[in-house]
């Protein structure tokens, strides 16, 4: 059967077409993974806190707003905050999108704001630590709206049987992206002397080009991508207005989702193991650092791992989904993630032989699991709304993925430990497991009006 998909006059019939709109659709990852790679997994984390532990001048708390905060937790908390943030500007953003069927302008403007923020941590030194946080909330909140209008591309570009693959390229660009610029990152970082710079030279140097490689690739996907007629508000019961559109366009989406429960009960396990998902990928090298005494190399080496295998674990969990089906392939990989964290909890201090280890198993399942979960979720989501349950797919992606980071950071502040902190996290997975194993996804995506396929 010939996929078809949705073009701004119609249905796209044409293969060459389809696959060239597809390959732009794959540079977004491309572009923005490096942030997520470079900024949020290996550099920022530890830097930030440094940033803090200087302006705590030699004490273990700074008080931004008369609040005391550890300094080993105001990454966490930052990052939370940045979700806060995503929360409250997805659904205007998403409102707009599918009312006004212009989804690539919206695109544009939240890429250039992330990057735009990315690139100005290179003015991170001293005791900036509250400049710091506050770019840290602008870029990835930017990341999650930015990251929202890109999946909702991904029923519109993709027939049912294709979904999967086309899905699971798209994270195998973003993750080789990271390793490519991980790799000059890296080269940078462990030869900053001989090239003239000190440490935290370097390191900005390393977060302000994530930010111009984000806004200097997205230019291919929004050449590439098109924006697709709707109709009008009245036609798809999408309220019109201005800014209190976008939060009664949430509750209309979340309404009409009360017509499709088993949808809304994948969000709902989504929401819970993603959450998990979220929090170690953020938190990994900051838990390599002071808890296990790595070195910064070492980190950057092992996040470098990470990417280097989540390609081959992306499309090796792909084409197991052919066979067994996404739901199922999901359902294993969070066997392995809480198996990854009881490991985890477990390893010697200054020891990276173990940690190599942990970093290649979590690179093996990381992209399979987002990626099978963006697809699993497309295949559920009634045509011409994609962009609104895709913006309350991305409030669990990320908008509702602050509640790991909070329990992250409170754990280690009231334990001291931040292997209590990592394996609190079982828990996400373990509940996350069980919800998705109550989800009939072939009957949500029937209901849904859409195409089944044979393996989902």
């Amino acid at each position: 059967m010939t996929a078809e998909t949705t073009g701004p006059e119609g249905p796209i019939t044409d293969p060459a077409e389809r696959r060239r709109e597809q390959r732009g659709w794959y540079f977004y990852d491309f572009a923005c993974s490096v942030y997520s790679t470079s900024v949020v997994t290996v550099f920022l984390g530890p830097y930030l806190n440094s940033l803090a532990s200087a302006a705590a001048d030699g004490g273990k708390y700074v008080r931004p707003l008369g609040i005391p905060v550890h300094v080993d937790s105001l990454f966490a908390y930052a990052v939370s905050a940045s979700l806060v943030v995503a929360i409250i500007a997805m659904p205007l953003v998403s409102a707009a999108a599918d009312r006004q069927g212009r989804k690539k302008p919206l695109l544009a403007a939240a890429a250039y704001i992330g990057a735009g923020a990315t690139t100005g941590m290179f003015f991170l030194k001293d005791d900036r630590y509250l400049l710091g946080a506050f770019l840290l909330i602008v870029a990835n909140a930017a990341l999650a709206v930015s990251m929202m209008l890109y999946n909702s591309y991904l029923p519109q570009i993709s027939g049912p049987e294709e979904r999967d693959a086309v899905s699971s390229r798209g994270w195998a660009f973003g993750y080789t992206s990271g390793a490519l610029v991980l790799v000059l990152d890296l080269v940078l970082y462990t030869n900053h002397a001989s090239f003239g710079l000190e440490e935290g030279e370097a390191v900005r140097i390393c977060l302000a080009s994530a930010g111009l490689w984000w806004g200097a690739f997205a230019l291919i996907p929004l050449r590439r991508l098109r924006d697709r007629h709707m109709p009008p508000p009245a036609a798809t019961g999408a309220p019109s207005g201005a800014v209190g559109a976008g939060w009664r366009q949430l509750r209309a989406t979340l309404v009409d989702m009360r017509n499709h429960p088993k949808t809304l009960a994948f969000l709902l396990a989504y929401l819970v193991y993603n959450d998990g998902v979220q929090t170690v990928i953020s938190q990994a090298a900051v838990f390599g650092k002071n808890e296990l005494g790595l070195e910064q190399t070492t980190l950057i080496t092992a996040v470098l791992l990470v990417q280097v295998l989540a390609v081959a674990g992306a499309l090796a969990m792909g084409r197991i989904a052919r066979t067994h089906g996404a739901k199922r392939t999901i359902l294993g990989a969070l066997v392995v993630w809480t198996l990854i964290l009881m490991a985890g909890y477990l390893l010697p201090a200054g020891a990276p032989v173990f940690f190599y280890c942990l970093a290649a198993a979590i690179g093996l399942v990381m992209g399979g699991t987002q990626a099978l979960s963006r697809s699993l979720f497309s295949h559920t989501v009634p045509e011409g709304k994609e962009a609104e349950y895709f913006s309350a797919y991305e409030l669990s992606d990320r908008g509702l993925s602050w509640l790991g980071p909070l329990v992250f950071g409170l754990v280690n502040q009231l334990t001291g430990s931040y292997r209590a902190a990592i394996i609190s996290l079982v828990i996400f997975f373990v509940a996350g497991f069980v919800l998705l194993a109550r989800v009939p996804v072939r009957e949500a995506a029937r209901e849904a009006g859409n195409v089944v396929p044979e393996r989902i």
